[in-house]
C-alpha cells in the first residue's frame, strides 16, 4: 500500500466531469449498472451528459464553521498514517491528539531509504528525537504541546507492509525514548488480526478481507478503528448514526491552498463531511483523515471517505472530517528517488526536503485548511465558580461568575438541561427537587447564535430533610435508534415494579420494565431522556441524562422531481434504449426526455424509487 501499485476499481459515484470518469461509472463503479456491459447506451444521450456535467460541475470554496481550534486532530493509514504524524509533530499547538494505523516514526523518510522504514524492519529514532528537539520552537511547535496529546496506535498481526516493528518504534519516539507523549496518554492495540488495512466493523461494497493486504486495504475486522480513535483522543462518543446521515459531503476546491496542487502531490479537490448540526451553528470539533497510498479518490473513487466509519461517529457527536486529497506523479524530485507514482502522502521528501516540518508544501496547506475550517469559531467563555449559595428541602441555588460574551446561560442537573428559556442572570433555583437528595449542577455560556460553552466547572449540592424511600435508576443507555424511535435500557431498582420515561424534560410514559421504545419521533433530531422509580405513587429522583439523535429518514429534501435528463445528468439515473431508469431500484422513468418529469426519492446511498 505504501509503494506497490495495484489495480484498483473505481467504484461508488461521485459526479465527475470527464468522460474517463463516466467511462468508468459504466464500466464498475456502479454495482447495478455491470449489466450494463450487455446494453446499447444511446450515445446522443451520453454527449449530453457529458456536456451538462462538464458546464456545471465546480468544486465549492471550503467555508469556515464554529469550530473550535483546539479541538482539532488528525488520523491516517500507512503514508497517511506517517503524514498524520508530521502533521501533529509539525503543528502541535494546534492538535490535540492522533491516531496512527500502520504508521512510524516521525522523519524517518527523511533519514534514510523508505525501505528501512517499513516492512519488518526496526529503524532507529535516535536522528528522529534529536531532530525533533532541535527544530523545537522554530521550524515545528514546541514539542511541550505534545505532552497534553493523546494517540491511538493499531499494528496488525498480519501486516508486513508497515509492521508491528516500525510502530514500535512510533511509540519509542512518541513516549518511552523522548518523553514527548506520557505513556499514559497512548494506546497501542497490536493483537488485531488484520493486514495492511483499515479495520471498521461493518461490511461495505468491494472491501477486502481483514486478513489481507489488497484494495482498498478497509476491512470489516469486528473492530471499530474509527471509534477507538475518536473516543480515545475526546472521550466518550455519543451513539453512532448507522442509518442515512444527516449531514452532506462536500467536494471543495483544495487546490487554493497549495500552489500547483498536482505538481506537489495534491489533489485539485478534496472532501469534508459536515454534520447538519455544525452547518446550523453548533460548536463542533475537527477530525481530519489521511489515506494511504493507492487509496486516493483518483484510485478508490469514495470508499475511504464513505466506509472507514468516521461519519457515522461524527454525525452524532458535532465533528467535521476532513479527508484532503492526493495524487500520483511520475517526476522525480525533492530528496526522493522515485516517482510517487502511487498518490502517497509526501512522508520521504518528494516535493522538497522540509515535506516533514512547517513549510513543506503539503503541510502548509494542511495548515490553511485548518485555519480555513475553524476561522468560524464563535469562541464563548467557560462560566467559572459556580457554587451553592442555598438549600431547602425541594431547591438548590446556584450562581456563577459572569461571562462577559454570553448572551444567556443553561444549566444542567446531573447531565440534563434544567430551564427551558435562556437565562438572562447569573443566578438560578433549581425547586421541585427530592429531600434529602445530592445533585450534581453545572453551567454552561450561550451566545447570541444559540451556540454553547463548554461545561463549568460541577457543583454538589444536597437538599435538606429525609431522601425519599425510592431508589435512582442507574445505567440507563441508548441501545438502538432510527428515523422515527429511539430505544432505551437501564438497570432495575431493587423494589421497584413502575418507572417513569422523560423526553427533554416531559414524562413520555411509564413501565413495568426496564426498557422502552419511543416512537414517532422526529427523523435527524436530537432528544435527551431520563427515567425516575415509582414506588407507592412516591417518585424517586430522574437518572442521569442521556442524548441521541434520531437517524435522517426519506424527506421532501431527499425528492427530486425534475426532468429525467436532469435525474441522468445528477447520477440519480442512467439510460437504456431511450428509456430512462431510477439508479438502485432500476424503476422505469419512462423516455429520456427533457418532457418527461419524475419525482425520484432517494431512499439511501446510491438507490433511487419514484415517488
Amino acid at each position: 500500500m505504501l509503494n506497490t501499485p495495484e489495480p484498483v476499481p473505481f467504484t461508488e459515484p461521485i459526479p465527475s466531469n470527464s468522460a474517463t470518469s463516466y467511462n468508468k461509472i459504466i464500466s464498475g463503479r456502479w454495482p447495478e449498472l455491470e449489466n450494463a456491459r450487455s446494453i446499447t447506451v444511446n450515445m446522443m444521450s451520453i454527449s449530453l451528459i457529458f456536456l451538462l456535467i462538464g458546464c456545471c460541475f465546480a468544486a465549492e470554496k471550503l467555508a469556515s464553521y464554529n469550530v473550535d481550534p483546539s479541538e482539532t486532530s488528525v488520523s491516517g493509514i500507512s503514508s497517511g498514517g506517517y503524514f498524520a504524524t508530521q502533521v501533529q509533530v509539525a503543528f502541535s499547538a494546534a492538535i490535540k491528539g492522533a491516531g496512527i494505523v500502520a504508521g512510524g516514526p516521525y522523519n524517518c523518510g527523511g533519514q534514510m531509504s523508505y525501505t528501512n522504514c517499513m516492512y519488518t524492519s526496526s529503524p532507529p529514532i535516535t536522528e528522529s528525537i534529536s531532530n525533533t528537539k532541535s527544530w523545537s520552537g522554530n521550524k515545528i511547535d514546541d514539542t511541550k504541546n505534545l505532552a497534553k496529546h493523546k494517540v491511538y496506535m493499531i499494528s496488525g498481526t498480519s501486516d508486513s507492509t508497515v509492521g508491528v516493528s516500525v510502530m514500535t518504534q512510533l511509540y519509542k519516539y512518541y513516549s518511552t525514548d523522548s518523553q514527548f507523549i506520557p505513556e499514559s496518554n497512548i494506546v497501542f492495540k497490536k493483537d488485531l488480526k488484520s493486514g495492511h488495512t483499515f479495520p471498521t466493523d461493518f461490511d461495505s461494497a468491494g472491501n477486502n478481507g481483514c486478513g489481507t493486504t489488497s484494495s482498498p486495504y478497509i476491512s470489516n475486522c469486528a473492530f471499530d478503528g474509527a471509534r477507538a480513535i475518536l473516543e480515545h483522543i475526546y472521550g466518550p462518543l455519543q451513539p453512532r448514526n448507522n442509518g442515512a446521515l444527516s449531514g452532506k459531503f462536500i467536494e471543495f476546491d483544495q487546490g487554493e491552498f497549495i500552489p500547483s496542487a498536482k505538481v506537489n502531490g495534491m489533489s485539485t479537490t478534496a472532501w469534508v463531511y459536515v454534520p447538519k448540526s455544525c452547518t446550523d451553528g453548533a460548536t463542533c470539533k475537527l477530525h481530519i483523515a489521511y489515506h494511504g497510498c493507492v487509496q486516493a479518490y483518483e484510485k478508490i473513487g469514495d470508499k475511504f471517505v464513505k466506509n472507514t466509519g468516521y461519519n457515522r461517529w461524527a454525525d452524532t457527536n458535532n465533528m467535521i472530517i476532513l479527508y484532503p486529497q492526493t495524487v500520483a506523479t511520475t517526476s522525480i524530485s525533492g530528496g526522493a528517488s522515485l516517482p510517487n507514482s502511487n498518490g502517497c502522502w509526501d512522508w520521504i521528501g518528494w516535493y522538497g526536503t522540509d515535506f516533514s516540518v512547517k513549510s513543506g508544501k503539503q503541510l502548509a496547506a494542511m495548515k490553511k485548511m485548518i485555519d480555513r475550517i475553524t476561522g468560524g469559531f464563535n469562541p464563548i467563555d467557560i462560566p467559572k465558580e459556580l457554587q451553592v449559595t442555598a438549600v431547602t428541602d425541594n431547591s438548590v441555588s446556584l450562581s456563577w461568575k459572569p461571562v462577559s460574551s454570553a448572551h444567556g446561560y443553561n444549566v444542567y442537573r446531573n447531565g440534563g438541561k434544567v430551564n427551558g428559556a435562556t437565562i438572562s442572570g447569573t443566578t438560578f433555583t433549581d425547586s421541585n427537587l427530592n429531600s434529602g437528595s445530592t445533585y450534581i449542577f453545572t453551567v454552561k455560556a450561550v451566545s447570541s447564535s444559540g451556540s454553547e460553552s463548554s461545561a463549568s466547572n460541577s457543583a454538589t449540592g444536597k437538599t435538606t430533610g429525609e431522601p425519599p424511600a425510592v431508589g435512582t435508576p442507574s445505567g440507563l443507555i441508548v441501545t438502538d435508534t432510527t428515523s422515527n424511535s429511539v430505544t432505551l435500557k437501564w438497570d432495575s431498582v431493587p423494589g421497584i415494579t413502575t418507572y417513569n420515561v422523560y423526553r427533554n424534560g416531559n414524562k413520555v410514559t411509564s413501565v413495568g420494565t426496564t426498557s422502552y421504545t419511543d416512537t414517532d419521533l422526529n427523523s435527524a433530531t436530537g432528544y435527551q431522556y431520563q427515567v425516575s422509580s415509582v414506588k407507592d405513587s412516591v417518585e424517586g429522583d430522574k437518572s442521569m441524562t442521556v442524548t441521541t439523535t434520531t437517524l435522517a429518514g426519506s424527506t421532501g429534501n431527499d425528492c427530486y422531481d425534475e426532468s429525467n435528463v436532469a435525474h441522468v445528468a445528477a447520477l440519480r439515473a442512467y439510460v437504456s434504449f431511450g428509456y430512462t431508469f431510477a439508479l438502485g431500484s432500476n424503476q422505469n422513468m419512462g423516455l429520456y426526455s427533457m418532457l418527461q418529469k419524475t419525482n425520484l426519492c432517494k431512499e439511501k446511498d446510491f438507490y433511487y424509487v419514484i415517488a
